[in-house]
């Protein structure tokens, strides 16, 4: 007789049904939060002070309330946080996989994960103290709150982001390519090099983006050491101001005028980032599992 299929237990049951609540609620929070920006927006576009919006120039005395200042801002300072971060997390994640010593390939990631638990407006207070003297006068330019300071403690922030993908990306791919870079004669650097960086192409696309996303998303240091100075920076010893630090500055405005309108302008905006860096996720990984199915 043809055996009953085993009933599954109620305790996988209760297991998926506050899986998939959860996951609806993060869902209907983040469709809330779309909404009640679009819904404060609104007098934006009603009244046509959108493109008052989309200059150059913040001069709110003077009726000029542009926003485009703080969005270059946003992206000078988190791309180039990601440049610096990015190759010292992979440096840091290849030492801890064989190419440093034995004493510091086990201390590497502890100290990532030690760094990634430090809350950031410790990394800003310590660097108001101790970077920004630093830069003041041992480089001689400017005050120290810049766009260098504030470039270098985000990427320290950023750096436990990318280390963290990256290792998870190593770890999976070293069992399954061990014994075929033993079996060629290939020395720990050279299976790092030829086997493992390569076919790591999808994690470091991820950790990069994330990357980019932890860095843009930051308000503590661009607000403590960037300088706030709402205009496009021309150099790494200009101060700016991000749009994130933009919210934070003018949250108490009076909710009638365009200063306040922008908050609500300048979190659509990033709202859109984030969603770019969830498609750019959303495409690594479709591109990886057909890259899987192809080789299948």
């Amino acid at each position: 007789m043809p055996s009953r299929p085993e009933r599954r237990p109620a305790r996988e049951g209760w297991v998926e049904g506050a899986l998939g609540l959860a996951a609806l609620t993060a869902a209907l929070a983040v469709a809330a939060i779309l909404g009640f920006l679009l819904y404060f927006s609104l007098p934006l576009f009603e009244q046509g002070q959108w493109t008052k919006l989309l200059t150059w120039h913040w001069r709110p005395q003077q009726g000029q309330f542009g926003i485009l200042a703080m969005l270059a801002g946003s992206l000078c300072l988190g791309l180039s946080s990601l440049a610096l971060a990015f190759p010292l997390g992979v440096g840091v994640v290849c030492c801890a996989h064989g190419l440093g010593p034995g004493w510091l390939s086990r201390l590497m990631m502890p100290l990532v994960r030690f760094l990634a638990g430090v809350p950031t407006v410790v990394y800003g207070f310590a660097a108001v103290f101790l970077l920004v003297p630093l830069v003041r006068d041992g480089l001689g330019e400017g005050s120290g709150v810049c766009w260098l300071s504030a470039m270098l403690v985000l990427a320290l922030l950023t750096l436990p982001t990318v280390a963290l993908l990256v290792d998870a990306q190593f770890a999976a791919l070293e069992p399954r390519l061990h014994l075929a870079a033993a079996a060629l004669g290939l020395t720990r650097a050279q299976e790092l090099r030829y086997l493992i960086l390569p076919l790591s192409g999808r994690g470091l696309g991820a950790a990069a983006t994330l990357g980019f996303g932890r860095a843009v998303g930051d308000t503590l240091v661009p607000l403590m050491l960037s300088g706030n100075a709402p205009q496009p920076p021309l150099s790494l010893f200009d101060s700016l101001r991000t749009l994130t630090a933009h919210i934070a500055l003018v949250l108490a405005t009076d909710s009638g005028s365009l200063v306040y309108g922008s908050l609500f302008a300048s979190g659509l905006i990033l709202f859109a980032l984030a969603c770019l860096v969830h498609l750019a996720l959303a495409w690594l990984r479709a591109s990886g599992q057909g890259v899987a199915r192809s080789r299948s």
